[in-house]
C-alpha cells in the first residue's frame, strides 16, 4: 500500500464505515514524525476520542516485581512535567478531559475523551503524561498502599486464589501465569527508578498504535501526534515473551464452603489468523457465545434451571489461545451441571450444529457488531485500535460480513471437532464433587 510523503497528513487510504445510521470515513494517517494513526472525523457532536497501545503489557514486568505495569499505569494522571499530583488533577478537571492508562498482559492501553474546544489543554496534558511522568515518592507510595489493601484482600477471596491457582496449572512457569496485580512482596520491592524504566522501555514509536475518532480534521491531529508521541525513543526495548499452549487434560479445584460453585472449562483456541478462525467463531457463538440462544444456555439455563447465566468465549491472546467455558451453580448441582456441560460439548464435537443454527449464528455475528462495537467515539476508537493490533486491515469492516457469510458447516463440524474433543483442563472452586463429573 503506498504511502505518503512524510508530513502529508492527507490519508492514503480512506474507506465508509457504517455505525448505526451514520456513515463514517477510516482514514489512515502518517506524521511529519512518522507517527501512524486511524482517524475518523465525525463533527456532529463536540467530543474527540484517542485511544493508544504499546506493546509489552504486565507480561514485561521483571521477576520479582510483578505489578510494575499495573503501579506505572495507575500513576499516569498522577503528576507530569512541572505539575505535581494535586497540579496536574486540577488542570485535567479544568480541561474537561477523562484520561486513563491500564496494563494489560501484552500491552499498555492508553485513552482519553474530551471537548473538542478544550482540546488544546486536554493534549498538553496527555503529552505530558505521555512523555514526562513524574512518578513522585508521595503518589507512589498512596497508589502502592491502595494496590497492596487490594492484593491482601484477595488473599481471602476464593475466587482470586482460585484465578491464581488456576493460572500457575495451565500456563507453567511463563508470564502469563504471574499475578498481574504483584505480590505483597514484588510491589514493596519496586522504587521510582524502576518506574522510570519500565516508562522508557514500553513507551517506544515502534510498538505504538493510535486512533482518533470525533470532532477533529487530519491536518490538526497529524500535528497533535508528533507532540504527543515524536519525542519518544524510536524503538521499545522489550524482553522477548514465548508461544504458549495451556495445559489440558487436568482438574484444579479450589475448596470452599461456598453456596454456589463456580466452574470453568478451557479447551484449545485459535490463532487469529488461522484457516479456521471464523469457523470456530461461529461455533463458539453456537456453543456458548450467543446469549439467550447458545446451546449451552438452552440445556443449563432453559431447560434445567442449573444456572443464571453459562457462556462459551474464544480468548485470543498475543501468545496463547483458549475456549473457555464457564458458569456458576448451587454447589449441590455442581457435579449435574458439570457433566452436562461436558455432554453439550461432547454432543457439538461429535455432530456439530446443524444448518438452522449456523445460519442464525452467522446472522448475528454480522449484524450485532456495530451495535456492539461501534456504538460511540470511544468505543469505535477503542475497536480500531484493536483492528491495528490485529492486523486485520483499515477495510475490516467491509470484508467482515462475507469472511462470516462464507463459513460453510462442514468447516464448523471440523472446528468442532477440533477444539472441543481434547480432554479440557476444569477448575471448580467450590465444595468438593466428590469425584463426579
Amino acid at each position: 500500500m503506498p504511502r505518503h510523503a512524510a508530513g502529508d497528513p492527507s490519508p492514503h487510504h480512506s474507506l465508509p464505515l457504517l455505525a448505526g445510521d451514520q456513515r463514517l470515513d477510516i482514514q489512515e494517517l502518517k506524521s511529519e514524525n512518522g507517527v501512524n494513526a486511524w482517524l475518523v472525523e465525525d463533527h456532529a457532536v463536540p467530543i474527540i476520542a484517542i485511544q493508544f497501545v504499546f506493546d509489552g503489557g504486565t507480561t514485561q514486568d521483571p521477576a520479582a516485581k510483578e505489578g510494575l505495569a499495573n503501579l506505572m499505569t495507575a500513576l499516569f494522571d498522577e503528576g507530569a512535567g512541572d505539575l505535581d499530583s494535586d497540579a496536574f488533577q486540577v488542570k485535567l478537571d479544568d480541561a474537561g478531559a477523562e484520561m486513563s492508562l491500564h496494563a494489560q498482559r501484552n500491552g499498555i492501553y492508553g485513552s482519553m475523551r474530551m471537548l473538542s474546544e478544550q482540546q488544546n489543554a486536554a493534549f498538553d496534558l496527555l503529552r505530558l503524561a505521555v512523555n514526562r511522568p513524574r512518578f513522585d515518592q508521595a503518589p507512589i507510595d498512596r497508589t502502592r498502599a491502595q494496590m497492596l489493601s487490594g492484593i491482601i484482600a484477595n488473599e481471602r477471596d476464593p475466587e482470586a486464589i482460585a484465578e491464581r491457582k488456576w493460572l500457575r496449572a495451565i500456563y507453567g512457569t511463563h508470564p502469563y501465569s504471574r499475578p498481574e496485580e504483584g505480590t505483597q512482596e514484588s510491589l514493596a520491592a519496586i522504587t521510582s527508578a524502576d518506574l522510570s524504566a519500565f516508562h522508557k522501555a514500553t513507551f517506544g514509536r515502534d510498538g505504538l498504535r493510535v486512533s482518533v475518532v470525533g470532532d477533529i480534521d487530519a491536518k490538526t491531529v497529524s500535528k497533535k501526534l508528533d507532540q504527543l508521541f515524536g519525542d519518544l525513543p524510536q524503538k521499545q526495548t522489550l524482553a522477548p515473551v514465548a508461544d504458549v499452549d495451556p495445559k489440558l487434560g487436568q482438574q484444579v479445584e479450589v475448596d470452599y464452603d461456598l453456596p454456589q460453585t463456580s466452574l470453568q472449562l478451557a479447551f484449545p483456541g485459535v490463532k487469529r489468523h488461522a484457516p479456521d478462525y471464523y469457523a470456530a467463531m461461529v461455533m463458539n457463538e453456537i456453543l456458548g457465545g450467543a446469549p439467550f440462544t447458545s446451546r449451552l444456555w438452552e440445556e443449563v439455563r432453559e431447560k434445567r434451571g442449573l444456572t443464571y447465566g453459562v457462556s462459551s468465549n474464544l480468548d485470543d491472546d498475543e501468545h496463547s489461545n483458549a475456549l473457555v467455558v464457564t458458569t456458576a451453580t448451587r454447589s449441590d448441582r455442581a457435579a449435574e451441571t458439570l457433566s452436562l456441560l461436558r455432554k453439550v460439548v461432547k454432543q457439538m464435537a461429535q455432530e456439530g450444529p446443524t444448518e438452522a443454527e449456523l445460519e442464525a449464528a452467522k446472522k448475528y455475528l454480522i449484524a450485532a457488531y456495530a451495535i456492539r462495537k461501534l456504538g460511540s467515539s470511544s468505543s469505535i476508537a477503542a475497536t480500531l485500535v484493536k483492528w491495528q493490533l490485529d492486523k486485520v486491515g483499515i477495510d475490516y469492516i467491509q470484508r467482515r460480513a462475507a469472511l462470516i457469510d462464507q463459513v460453510t458447516l462442514d468447516q464448523v463440524k471440523a472446528a468442532a471437532k477440533k477444539l472441543l474433543s481434547p480432554e479440557p483442563a476444569i477448575m471448580v472452586v467450590g465444595r468438593p464433587l466428590g469425584g463426579e463429573g
